[in-house]
Formats: structure tokens, C-alpha cells, sequence
């Protein structure tokens, strides 16, 4: 599948002197640098403004006069020089916290799942605080040089803006936005191919191509299924965050979960951490298991190493907030599947059930926290009150040993 890189078509315009402002566009980073901002800023203050602070769409539109004027301009190529320095140096660096602090793991990646990213207007894939959260974490491990990869979704649509009717009821309006003017690219494989990858679910394929974006020196792959080889109702399956009904939700799980897994292998990135933000990705503990089966492992080897590399962040400590699917829709999606993972049907639907009332539904946290060997709540108290949540996955432990530790959450300023 042919696709153009995002701006091609400007980068003819762009005198030698700076083209690397693309390069520049095109990497976060600038989001978080007062300079880099204020570079662009300078470029047209009202485009700067009329584009909401977004660089690629910025010199997309940018006329060739006032690309040459720059070009002549010495206030402007000073602050350019030094914004390329600050850069290079941030890029370049290898004596990073990460680097000093363990030296040894600088080259064991980890794998950060997480259904919505907060980074910049300019990439709407959001909706609150998980997202802003998810985003953080991105700019933190850049700054910190923990060499983290990201594993989201590519919603067109973006998250929904609020307005109020005059009735007051609140009323969803999606606004779509343009890949190709926003700071995303196509990311390629190791031989150089765009990146695709395929999930069977509910008896048929669905196909995901994989868009990537800079943040710093880490860096987010997003999954978008808005590719002719699908059937047009899975074509919306990445179409909005948190949209559709329950059987929307959960194939979109799927596709985040397994099709992140196999997102990463076609990447040629092999994890040392799979990290999951909430149990919108839990699924990527299954296919991992499911990988280590067919390698040749035995179903209890492969959920030992499952589990001794799989970290798990819950984040809602109240039950509405965990995601729970019927029985049947989970045997429906994933019919065949449990042979692959070396287990029968009752087996694999029991790792969701939760204990204290096992006819609910297949329990997403709970999928998670068994197969996960580091779970965390996101305060002292959330990690209080999760811990009595989800004593029954424990039973006989008292509720301190219960092993919910607490990270509080943090902000990257």
C-alpha cells in the first residue's frame, strides 16, 4: 500500500538552510521547549496561532516568500542555530539519569500499552487523565533516556469535543483532523516496508498499518485500521477513542492487545517490559503466552515468563471503571484461540472471572492482575483501596501482603 509522507510535498519549498525544520516539526520535542516554541512562533505568529500551536500544519502552509525572507533573516537563523543545538545535544546525549543509573538495561525496552495518549493538541488520540497520564510518561522516559515505546490507537476522529444544546443536554461533536498535517509519519519495518499487521477476530482478518510519532527520544506506534483491505465496519474500528457499543469495545481491545504484540515483533522491537496502562490492553498478556506455546514452551512456562515480565497500572478504583465482556462475546472473539495458548475453553475464561462473583463476565482487571507480576495503583490510597478491591484474586492473604503496590502519579512539567 503507497502512501505519501506527511508534508512530501512541502519539503520542495524549504530552502537548504532549513529543512531541518521539519525534522524538528516532526518530534515532540519542541512541545516542552520553550525555545523550539517560541522558533516556530516567530516562523508566523498568526499561522502559529490559526494552527494551534502545530508546526507540521504551520509550515505546510506557509507561503515561499516567507520561507526565503526567513532564509535572510539573521535574528531568526540565530535562534534557529541554537534551537538545532539544544536538539542535537538533547538527541545525542548519552549520559542520561537512565544511562548513569543502570547501565546495563539501556538496550531492554519497554513496551508502554495504553489506549489513549496526551501529548499535543495536534494529535487528538486523548480524553482526560489516563491520557495525559500515558502522554507523560512518553516525555518523562524521553527526558530520563528509559528507552520506551509506546503502543496506542490512531483515532481519526479523536477524542469528542463537548458543546451544550439549548436544552442543556451535552451534545458529541467529532471533529476529524489530518494525518498528514499533524506530527505522525508511517512506520516502517527493518527492511524498510510501511508497517502492517493483521489480527483474526470474530472469524475474519482485520488489517492495522502502523503510523509513528517522535516524542523526544522515545517514540509512539499507533494502530489504524482505516485501510481499504477492511470491510467498511471494521475500517471504524480505530475511528474514535472509547466509541460504538460493547462488541466495538472489545474487538478494539483485541486489536490493541494481540495486534500491539504483533505490532512490535513486525517492528523487529523484542521488549524486556510490557507495561500495560489499564486493562484496555490486557489482551497482550494471551498472545504473548500464546507466542511462547507455539515456540514450544509449555502453557505453565510461558505464563512464568508472562507474567515475571509484564507490569500492570490500575487506575480506577470503583467497579464501573474496569471493563467487563460476556462470556459469550469472549468465546465468540476468541474461538480457537485457547487452543494455541495450550488450554481449554472453561480454563480460558476463567482468567477472567472474578471471584466474588463469577457469573459477571470476563473481567479485564482481572485477566490483568493474574497475568501480570507487578501491579500498581496510582496513589498510596488508590493502592489502599485496590488492594481490598481485589482481595478475593488472594484469598487467605491479609490485606497489606496483598501485592498491589502504589506509584504515585506524577507530571511532566
Amino acid at each position: 500500500m503507497s502512501e505519501r509522507r506527511p508534508n512530501e510535498q512541502s519539503s520542495g519549498n524549504m530552502p537548504d538552510e532549513l529543512t531541518r525544520l521539519q525534522e524538528l516539526a516532526y518530534n515532540l520535542w519542541w512541545s516542552w521547549t520553550t525555545d523550539a516554541r517560541r522558533l516556530f512562533q516567530t516562523i508566523d505568529p498568526t499561522l502559529w496561532r490559526l494552527s494551534r500551536h502545530n508546526p507540521v500544519k504551520l509550515l505546510h502552509e506557509l507561503k515561499p516568500e516567507r520561507l526565503a525572507s526567513l532564509n535572510e533573516d539573521p535574528v531568526f537563523a540565530r535562534l534557529y542555530a541554537s534551537v538545532l543545538k539544544a536538539y542535537d545535544e538533547y538527541m545525542g546525549d548519552s549520559a542520561t539519569w537512565f544511562a548513569g543509573r543502570y547501565p546495563h538495561l539501556t538496550r531492554s525496552t519497554v513496551a508502554y500499552f495504553s489506549a489513549e495518549f496526551g501529548l499535543h493538541n495536534s494529535i487528538p488520540i486523548y480524553s482526560g487523565g489516563l491520557g495525559i497520564l500515558a502522554g507523560d510518561h512518553c516525555k518523562e522516559a524521553s527526558d530520563l533516556g528509559i528507552p520506551l515505546v509506546g503502543l496506542g490507537f490512531m483515532y481519526p476522529q479523536g477524542y469528542f469535543h463537548q458543546r451544550m444544546s439549548a436544552d442543556g443536554w451535552q451534545e458529541a461533536e467529532y471533529e476529524p483532523f489530518n494525518k498528514l498535517e499533524s506530527p505522525i509519519q508511517r512506520a516502517l519495518t527493518p527492511d524498510g516496508q510501511p508497517c502492517q499487521i493483521s489480527v483474526q477476530i470474530d472469524q475474519h482478518t482485520i488489517v492495522g498499518i502502523v503510523w509513528q510519532v517522535r516524542v523526544g527520544r522515545a517514540t509512539l506506534y499507533l494502530i489504524d485500521t482505516d485501510v481499504p483491505e477492511n470491510q467498511p465496519w471494521d475500517r471504524e474500528l480505530s475511528a474514535r477513542l472509547y466509541g460504538g457499543d460493547h462488541n466495538v469495545r472489545l474487538r478494539q481491545e483485541i486489536l490493541l492487545g494481540v495486534g500491539g504484540v504483533r505490532v512490535f515483533r513486525a517492528l523487529g522491537i523484542s521488549p524486556a517490559v510490557w507495561h500495560a496502562n489499564e486493562g484496555h490492553s490486557a489482551f497482550l498478556t494471551l498472545e504473548r503466552v500464546r507466542e511462547l506455546v507455539q515456540a514450544g514452551r509449555s502453557h505453565a512456562e510461558a505464563v512464568d515468563v508472562v507474567r515475571q515480565s509484564t507490569v500492570f497500572t490500575t487506575h480506577t478504583p470503583v467497579p464501573a471503571g474496569h471493563d467487563v465482556f460476556s462470556f459469550h462475546q469472549i468465546e465468540q472473539h476468541f474461538e480457537g484461540y485457547w487452543e494455541q495458548l495450550g488450554m481449554t475453553r472453561d480454563a480460558f475464561l476463567q482468567l477472567g472471572a472474578h471471584p466474588d462473583n463469577p457469573g459477571a463476565g470476563f473481567n479485564m482487571t482481572a485477566l490483568a492482575m493474574r497475568l501480570a507480576g507487578h501491579v500498581n495503583g496510582v496513589s498510596r490510597e488508590h493502592g489502599r483501596v485496590s488492594r481490598v478491591m481485589w482481595r478475593s484474586l488472594w484469598p487467605g492473604l491479609e490485606d497489606d501482603r496483598i501485592p498491589i503496590r502504589s506509584i504515585t502519579n506524577g507530571v511532566h512539567a
